[in-house]
């Protein structure tokens, strides 16, 4: 199995991402799709607006946040099932724009992943 890893993405693209994946709805500000160097964007396997909305990357909220967009992954079993066969060829770099590297939905997909 590939390694998962996770990564703000105003950081720079290095070759150790392997297959970068943005995994927010809204596409974050400032960054052009060169810059990117996306793979690919799964927008739909991102916290939906309300919960997106809700959480605001609360700490204080980040327990029932995991709890809240697991519940909403059971719905995207397709494209998770699209993730792990990506990290079964090498490495997958998950995206995400928040300032907070500890509480974003890559976070949790990694930890899904990986289980």
């Amino acid at each position: 199995m590939g390694k998962i890893q996770i990564k703000r993405i105003y950081d720079p693209p290095q070759a150790s991402d392997g297959f970068r994946v943005l995994v927010d709805r809204l596409w974050p500000r400032g960054i052009s799709k060169e810059r990117a160097a996306l793979d690919l964007w799964m927008k739909d396997i991102a916290p939906s607006d309300e919960l997106r909305r809700w959480f605001g990357h609360d700490p204080a909220r980040w327990k029932e946040f995991q709890t809240r967009y697991r519940a909403e992954l059971k719905g995207h079993q397709t494209d998770l099932a699209e993730l792990r066969a990506k990290t079964r060829k090498g490495t997958v770099t998950l995206l995400f724009g928040a300032r907070d590297q500890d509480h974003n939905e890559a976070v949790v997909l990694a930890k899904i992943l990986a289980a």
